[in-house]
């Protein structure tokens, strides 16, 4: 029965990721089907931590978030949890030796969501390397299955991927951060006189990471690397959105990628991906 116990949890895993974003989810089922679950399991941690400091309002979010943490470790150190998303997440991390200091950095970012509403360069630095770039280390751990010379040539190209990826969160999710959390994470922008040169610069240090990280998408193993090119070019396509439109419009709603638009780069990658232009 204790197989039972392991499918349950791997499918609330999958679940969370499925539900919360459909995007990582559909980019997640291209991976190589031995990688798919952890990736779940490594999602749905992170997305039930960053609902504690993003959504409970109403609760004790620092409690919440202290309990979540000393569970997630004893969960690692017992190989065993009752809450089904630490159990499959701790599987991931045992099963693939994944550096608890990228934990701990993630939870330390976390805790500065709960009280940090504006950041220095340094404290960005840090928040990023901490909510971002460490998931992106975690993911590798997956994608290089053991092999610890891949990962050390390819661990500044997924903090690059994750960096760019929460920088364009950001940016997409200004409107709900600034007015609806009080949060401003691009240090030296005044949003309530957002330039396009704000914006600007803001982009040109997000088509850096976006430049850096495909490096490394084309060294990714086979297994990984169509899932993680999808993925990649989902927020892309989004980034260019956001570049196209006025400053003062990002403050005012969320810029999205339509379905058909994100079907259409599937499509295309695939493509690509059969004529062996991946890689």
């Amino acid at each position: 029965m204790m197989h039972l116990f392991h499918l349950v949890c791997e499918q609330s895993s999958k679940i969370t990721t499925e539900r919360y974003s459909t995007s990582f989810s559909s980019a997640i089922k291209l991976l190589h089907n031995d990688l798919r679950q952890p990736i779940f399991n490594i999602y749905g941690f992170v997305r039930f931590a960053d609902e504690i400091v993003d959504t409970f309002h109403e609760f004790d979010k620092l409690t919440l978030l202290k309990e979540f943490k000393q569970q997630t470790y004893e969960a690692i150190e017992r190989k065993i949890s009752l809450n089904p998303i630490l159990h499959s997440f701790q599987a991931t991390v045992n099963r693939y030796n994944i550096d608890h200091e990228l934990i701990e950095a993630f939870f330390r970012s976390m805790e500065m969501d709960l009280d940090k509403k504006a950041y220095d360069h340094q404290g960005y630095i840090d928040y990023i390397y901490g909510s971002a770039e460490v998931v992106g280390l975690m993911c590798l751990y997956v994608f290089c299955e053991g092999d610890r010379s891949l990962y050390e040539q390819l661990k500044n190209p997924a903090r690059s991927l994750g960096a760019a990826f929460q920088k364009v969160n950001f940016l997409r999710d200004l409107k709900a951060d600034y007015n609806g959390l009080d949060r401003i994470y691009f240090p030296g922008c005044d949003f309530t006189n957002f330039t396009q040169c704000d914006k600007s610069k803001i982009e040109a240090d997000i088509q850096q990471d976006f430049d850096d990280a495909y490096k490394g998408i084309m060294q990714l193993p086979v297994k990984a690397r169509f899932g993680v090119y999808v993925a990649y070019k989902y927020y892309l396509s989004l980034f260019k959105r956001i570049k196209q439109v006025k400053p003062q419009r990002i403050l005012m709603e969320r810029i999205r990628v339509p379905n058909y638009r994100k079907a259409a780069i599937v499509v295309r990658a695939g493509l690509k991906n059969q004529l062996g232009m991946i890689g």
